[in-house]
């Protein structure tokens, strides 16, 4: 399975879907309605089935909702249906019931097997309509849904989900494994000394390598901008033109930094996936980690980059493999497996008592990683540091 994102050509005719998703956004939120007052009258929740046959008569009556198709009302059904499926399911753990959304903030729809064709070239017709998009790359496989998405900026995207037809794995070709731990001072560090290159990263001469990848921190850089951006759109007057142009602007600022990020993240998940055949990563606890040290983990964006890298490296045929969270990896000695009962964050290296060698916070941490990850798929001894081995 695979998701292709391709933009829009801005035209005088993408009104006619930013009016579906309008209307799609009104039946949601009168789905949502329906929802609570049937629990109110019957205590009971609504069946998905019943929602989607009352909505489908109530579409009759109404040509505002006629503008979107009728597979595109059946998904918005199946969305609330899940949304409260999860609810149901983890009540306990501070999940909320779907809620009403400001049906200008209203993002998608989504069509299924019907409503949508693709056209010689780079046109889509979705309806009776036909739309030009920048066609980046060929859609390869059998499409399943086709969603139309709108930014907040206004832009518009469709998203193309396509089933692509198995392919027979690769061999290892580099037959090296690495550890790698996430850090707030450095970004990642490598269990391997010279596993990447400055000038790919940093900018800096080819001849120089390291062990550790030092974060841009975009969001970091950016901030000045951004509170400047934010003190313009607060001062203008609600409703004014001056604040939607405000607010566009504080959005390109926002985007900026999204996409800044993005592009890093790729070309270091590139990077990493050409250097080795097994990547092992501690499991992270994100929520956690945001709760307590809040914009410097969001700015870092560990678990965005470990998507990106997952798909990469099912794509070239590499394995990321995940250890234990509560695995040790800093307080372990690398050298001769000694476990500290206790480790201050502010500590950064430590000697051991066992075998007195001096064991730097992070190295230390992505060595061990390294090891139990070996250990896992079968490659090697958690006390050792092996490679992997070529198939």
């Amino acid at each position: 399975m695979k998701t292709l994102k391709f933009k829009l050509y801005q035209h005088k005719r993408n009104r006619y879907l930013k009016r579906m998703i309008n209307a799609s956004g009104v039946i949601y939120n009168h789905a949502i309605a329906l929802h609570k007052r049937y629990y109110r009258m019957w205590g009971k929740h609504l069946n998905c089935a019943k929602l989607q046959s009352h909505i489908a008569k109530l579409r009759k009556k109404n040509q505002f909702w006629q503008s979107v198709g009728s597979q595109a009302v059946q998904d918005i059904c199946q969305r609330i249906e899940k949304a409260y499926q999860l609810f149901f399911k983890h009540y306990n753990k501070g999940v909320r019931p779907p809620a009403f959304k400001k049906v200008k903030k209203y993002k998608s729809f989504t069509l299924k097997q019907a409503g949508y064709k693709f056209l010689a070239g780079n046109r889509v017709k979705i309806g009776n309509r036909v739309y030009q998009f920048w066609k980046s790359r060929q859609i390869e496989g059998t499409i399943k849904t086709l969603t139309i998405k709108r930014t907040p900026l206004g832009e518009l995207f469709i998203v193309v989900f396509v089933d692509e037809d198995s392919k027979p794995e690769a061999k290892f070709t580099t037959s090296k494994i690495a550890g790698f731990d996430f850090g707030l001072k450095t970004f990642l560090t490598c269990s391997d000394g010279t596993c990447l290159e400055k000038s790919l990263l940093l900018g800096e001469p080819q001849d120089r390598v390291f062990r550790k990848i030092e974060s841009p921190q975009f969001f970091k850089q950016s901030l000045n901008a951004i509170k400047k951006a934010n003190r313009h759109h607060s001062r203008k007057v609600k409703g004014s033109s001056n604040r939607e142009r405000a607010r566009k602007n504080l959005v390109r600022k926002h985007e900026d930094i999204s996409n800044r990020r993005r592009d890093w993240f790729w070309k270091l998940a590139h990077e990493l996936t050409s250097k080795f055949d097994v990547l092992c990563f501690e499991t992270l606890n994100l929520k956690g980690m945001h709760r307590l040290l809040g914009r410097k983990v969001s700015d870092l964006a560990f678990g965005e980059f470990l998507q990106i890298l997952e798909w990469v490296a099912k794509k070239k045929n590499k394995l990321v493999v995940f250890i234990d969270q509560w695995y040790p990896s800093s307080k372990t000695c690398s050298h001769c497996g000694y476990v500290l009962e206790k480790l201050d964050l502010n500590t950064r290296e430590w000697r051991c008592p066992s075998c007195q060698s001096v064991n730097g916070r992070d190295e230390n941490a992505s060595r061990n990683i390294c090891a139990v990850g070996a250990s896992t798929v079968g490659l090697g001894d958690v006390r050792q540091s092996m490679t992997a081995i070529a198939v």
